[in-house]
């Protein structure tokens, strides 16, 4: 069945949601094979899966299988591709389902030992804004995880990212319009793309964005003899959704070692709102996570740098 997206073409292929992996691996058979310039759906779960559903609770967190996280669909063999090549993937559309998930487990986020977990908040939303009980964030969909196969053998987990295959990148700005360029290290490339996020806020220091079930349709290209070390990509005007109609709240963290300050800068915005809005902390750990992006404000001498949290003010005014 084709599916016609805003800009206007018809995506003749479709990878749905149960053709998908754990691993990367390049002895995976193709799910497909396609024409350099073809366009694709990829029907993807969340993170986890699916298992998180929209009564679940924070207790049930402990329980569920950290071991299906971030299942991608594919893979694609693309005509030609070969090692020193590399796709050209262009972000055309996406379809949402409306509900998503955020939540803190034990050993993920930047403050991991100060936020330990569980935790666990659901969002409702339309194409601009997802609600939360504790606030809310302006929609910006994007798949967290896409990458190639890689040339070593056996399986490598899908939750890091990769240097020269991409993977678990959560970049953003890869939305509509952006073209990423992926590194190939095998024939076909094997392209798989999953775990996509409804919102998310650069860092997504919690270790989690809005989890969500998001349809992703693509065109494919390739380019010839590239030779790229490390993914790129192009947006096609002003990145992500900002709302600087009310301004940000900014704080910072300053010292010699970026990490230490990126933990200062979000400890800090989290006493923050905490005390102006009366949430828990945990959640506006999550909120920031979702909507918050830490910048490396200052990295210019033999000196301490700095690091910032900008917070957007009308999340929670």
């Amino acid at each position: 069945m084709c599916r016609t997206f805003d800009h206007g073409a018809v995506v003749t292929h479709t990878i749905h949601n149960h053709q998908r992996h754990q691993d990367w691996d390049n002895s995976l058979p193709p799910v497909l094979s396609i024409a350099p310039g073809d366009e694709v759906l990829f029907e993807t779960v969340d993170a986890w899966g699916g298992e998180v559903k929209p009564d679940s609770t924070a207790a049930e967190v402990p329980f569920m299988s950290k071991e299906i996280g971030n299942p991608t669909t594919g893979p694609v063999f693309v005509d030609g591709a070969e090692p020193g090549d590399a796709l050209r993937i262009t972000f055309l559309g996406f379809d949402m389902c409306g509900w998503g998930w955020t939540c803190v487990s034990t050993g993920f986020g930047i403050l991991a030992d100060e936020f330990p977990g569980p935790e666990l908040m659901h969002w409702h939303y339309d194409s601009h804004w997802a609600e939360s009980r504790a606030g809310r964030v302006p929609v910006n969909p994007f798949p967290g995880t896409i990458g190639v196969a890689p040339a070593k053998p056996g399986r490598h987990s899908v939750t890091p990212p990769y240097p020269g295959t991409g993977g678990n990148l959560d970049v953003r700005d890869l939305g509509i319009g952006s073209e990423l360029l992926l590194p190939v290290q095998v024939n076909g490339g094997l392209l798989s793309l999953g775990d996509t996020h409804a919102a998310q806020g650069d860092g997504e220091v919690c270790g989690s964005a809005i989890e969500t079930r998001i349809d992703v349709a693509c065109r494919i290209e390739l380019e010839k003899g590239i030779d790229l070390a490390t993914p790129r990509f192009t947006t096609p005007g002003p990145v992500c959704r900002h709302v600087d109609q009310k301004g940000y709240d900014v704080t910072m963290g300053i010292g010699p070692d970026l990490k230490v300050n990126a933990q200062d800068a979000i400890r800090r915005m989290i006493d923050l709102q905490s005390a102006r809005h009366g949430l828990a902390p945990a959640e506006v750990y999550m909120l920031c996570s979702c909507c918050a992006d830490l910048r490396i404000s200052s990295f210019a001498g033999p000196f301490d740098h700095v690091v910032t949290c900008y917070f957007p003010r009308l999340v929670l005014d």
